[in-house]
């Protein structure tokens, strides 16, 4: 099993993603000293007594509200209890986890007042592979992602559920089928547990991820299809696209012509093609598709930066017994995140769609209607083409910027929010849709080929429709297409595809 050590502050996307491909994982041994020495400066600050946010007072409008000592450990229990006010759906599980593991780093630089045994407690829930139930609606991405993090937070405390090898018991049962006894919170570690961005940056997270596997099977999918076709590859000619200098432009371009080489359906037609120009769909992937690798990358930078940082609120400054107010827990900057990585969900399905409706039109490819020996008696790829429309339609509405949007909360004391949470939370369906949709092209883009047997395509592109073969055979006459769209589409899901074609592609890093 692969293992990550969380080291704070200098974690990878590569490390981010394998806790998500489901990854071990626990912190580096070297950050409890930090850890307890922010714990210490709390029971200091405690001591003096003085009023202090999050430590002994109430919470957001209340405060002002001083609470006792005898009473700070119920104040945290209360605060969880009653954050703890999600609906919807349960969270996926390796996104739950993931936020657990972001939450762990945050802990673990040391600034959040989290005593020892309370950040190992979530440690050992990561690693023993019991996940809190999560629902997934409910945060606004501000004053942290507070209704997600409490459902965590509670199971950690005996309360509400917890998943474990894909069944769902009790928090309580169990914590104590693990061994594990239900936490008690000491003063400052409800709220530091509640507070920050780690839930809707899983979601991003996740979102980011599966974007990149979408983007970079969607060059494969758009060289196969420029192939059935029978499109020209000079449009990816470097010298065009060092004259604009966009870096991503530049590195589609090199992999689609790369995917190409050694062609022979591409041979066939390199001389006195009567055609002039192929449509957009085929001819400007290098600058749609390399724009989208330049915005998932910026996208990526942001997350990286958010993943590695501390969000909660009030922050504790060992060196100083300081406890600062102030608003890391506003989501805005991964809101921005999650609406570039939809923007770029959706115009990744989007051109993809066009060039399958580009193959299903004869006028437009040269190849029979619907992409079936026998059109009229068969349908072929009429309806897919259909469904494909629908799901770049549904992603075009989901694409609507998130972060444009915002709602007062607590008696307008939280009066600007990020709506961060469901920017994010809508990217893995929307990743979803456009895996679906590329499985479509991959299924007309390899029935286009097939057509021009015997010539054949690059070996990249041979590579890949094998891969394609394997699962799905040649379409002759109609048979039941929900199978074969499925079956493709894993294909894609899985990043089966790009594993199989033995090429350079670019990606996030």
């Amino acid at each position: 099993m692969t293992f990550v050590t969380i080291i704070p502050g200098a974690m990878t996307l590569t490390d981010w993603r394998a806790i998500y491909d489901g990854a071990g994982a626990a912190l580096d041994a070297a950050a409890w000293d930090a850890i307890d020495a922010s714990a210490a400066a709390v029971a200091r600050i405690v001591a003096k007594g003085d009023p202090v946010y999050g430590i002994n007072t109430g919470f957001g409008k209340l405060a002002s509200v001083r609470i006792a000592s005898d009473d700070l450990a119920t104040l945290q229990r209360n605060i969880v209890l009653s954050h703890a006010a999600g609906t919807g759906a349960p969270s996926p599980t390796p996104v739950v986890r993931l936020m657990m593991a972001l939450k762990l780093a945050s802990f673990g630089v040391g600034a959040s007042g989290v005593r020892h045994e309370t950040v190992a407690m979530l440690e050992a829930m990561l690693g023993r592979g019991l996940t809190p139930v999560v629902p997934s609606q409910g945060s606004v991405g501000a004053s942290g992602d507070l209704a997600p993090l409490s459902h965590m937070a509670a199971a950690m405390i005996g309360v509400g559920d917890i998943e474990v090898g894909g069944e769902t018991n009790p928090a309580a049962e169990a914590l104590a089928q693990a061994g594990l006894a239900p936490l008690e919170l000491g003063p400052k570690e409800g709220l530091a547990l509640l507070n920050g961005t780690q839930f809707s940056t899983a979601n991003a997270l996740a979102g980011l991820f599966r974007a990149e596997t979408a983007f970079r099977s969607a060059l494969i999918t758009g060289a196969l299809s420029t192939e059935a076709a029978k499109g020209s590859d000079a449009p990816f000619d470097p010298r065009i696209h060092a004259l604009r200098g966009h870096a991503g432009q530049r590195e589609v371009g090199d992999a689609l012509r790369g995917l190409m080489a050694g062609s022979a359906i591409r041979a066939s037609h390199a001389v006195d093609d009567p055609r002039v120009q192929d449509p957009y769909c085929l001819r400007c992937q290098p600058q749609v598709m390399g724009a989208v690798l330049d915005l998932l990358r910026q996208a990526a930078t942001t997350l990286g930066v958010e993943a590695n940082g501390v969000s909660d609120n009030p922050l504790i400054f060992a060196d100083t017994d300081e406890a600062l107010s102030g608003g890391n827990f506003h989501a805005e900057p991964v809101a921005f995140a999650a609406d570039m990585i939809a923007m770029a969900l959706c115009e990744i399905g989007s051109i993809a769609e066009r060039r399958i409706a580009m193959l299903v039109d004869p006028a437009l490819s040269g190849l029979p209607a619907f992409l079936t020996p026998r059109p009229g008696l068969n349908s072929g790829f009429m309806i897919p083409q259909v469904t494909a429309a629908a799901l770049v339609s549904e992603n075009k509405q989901r694409a609507y910027p998130a972060s444009v949007d915002s709602i007062p909360t607590s008696a307008n004391q939280e009066d600007h929010v990020s709506m961060a949470a469901h920017g994010a939370r809508r990217l893995l369906e929307m990743a979803d849709n456009v895996s679906a949709v590329l499985g479509i092209e991959l299924l007309a883009a390899g029935q286009g080929v097939d057509f021009h047997a015997p010539l054949v395509s690059s070996d990249a592109l041979e590579a890949a429709r094998r891969h394609l073969r394997a699962a799905v055979p040649t379409l002759e006459d109609d048979r039941h297409f929900y199978p074969d769209m499925e079956a493709a589409t894993a294909l894609i899901r899985d990043g089966s595809l790009v594993a199989t074609v033995s090429a350079d592609l670019p990606g996030l890093g």
